[in-house]
């Protein structure tokens, strides 16, 4: 009886939520967007304890375009595709680059940013450059699920090559000397060297380009469909490189000044 009352609930609250959303609207059903808080500028937590960045202004735009409010989980970034797998977010936009890999798990918008990997050198050691990389004399640190360590992996099988859930650890074991680089992001390599200019060396020459883009979960082209249009339209109106002006000026102008060029 017990089992059988279950499944009468059960059936009803499918049913109602279904009718809801015929009569009100998929517009009324808030768009859950998980995205990792630990990558500012692009993901990070304002002193007020809410989440900010470019990313963030991006989804908040992206919930104005589709009149939908919207909800920022805060997700480790290996566990953003388990995620959205398993529909307990709708969208994941977490500075994730498209990969082979990922797109045989879960679909991508059209790009929206590219990154360009660099290396946060320690100060101590021989290394120059990636060309060289390969070599078993050096030891790098890359940071769990990220494209500094697809890249690794691809391209670094006589290096050592550790592996660390989080950027902070990883730039310590440059700074200590542990590691002879980090390869990570242009920018964040960038901001790191900034904050251990007396144990660290940027090379920022970008050696890798990839693409950023929105997960979507596979079987959800509605969404994907309504995605792409935005980024379409918000990138014809300039809304994307405002955004990333609005965060990263002095960074765009130091980059030119120094006459690297800046991946975005």
């Amino acid at each position: 009886m017990t089992s059988f009352v279950n499944f009468f609930l059960n059936g009803m609250a499918f049913l109602i939520f279904h009718l809801g959303m015929s009569v009100y609207g998929a517009e009324n059903v808030p768009l859950i967007i998980g995205m990792e808080l630990g990558y500012p500028p692009f993901e990070m937590i304002d002193p007020s304890g809410n989440p900010a960045g470019i990313s963030v202004e991006l989804a908040q735009a992206l919930g104005e375009h589709l009149n939908r409010k919207i909800k920022i989980e805060n997700i480790p970034f290996l566990g953003l595709i388990p995620a959205l797998k398993t529909e307990k977010i709708d969208l994941i936009l977490s500075s994730m680059s498209i990969t082979t890999q990922r797109k045989a798990s879960i679909d991508f918008s059209e790009p929206y940013l590219k990154i360009g990997l660099s290396l946060l050198v320690n100060m101590n050691s021989p290394l120059q450059s990636i060309a060289e990389a390969n070599d078993p004399k050096y030891k790098f640190v890359v940071k769990a699920g990220t494209s500094g360590e697809v890249y690794a992996r691809q391209n670094l099988a006589a290096a050592k090559i550790i592996v660390l859930d989080k950027e902070t650890s990883c730039v310590l074991e440059v700074v200590q000397g542990k590691v002879d680089a980090f390869i990570y992001d242009q920018l964040s390599v960038y901001q790191n060297w900034e904050k251990n200019p007396q144990t660290t060396r940027a090379l920022l020459k970008p050696f890798d380009v990839e693409d950023w883009g929105i997960g979507v979960r596979k079987g959800n082209e509605d969404l994907l469909l309504q995605v792409n249009e935005f980024l379409r339209s918000f990138k014809a109106q300039d809304g994307i490189k405002r955004i990333v002006q609005k965060f990263l000026e002095p960074q765009l102008r130091t980059f030119q000044e120094m006459g690297i060029p800046f991946v975005f």
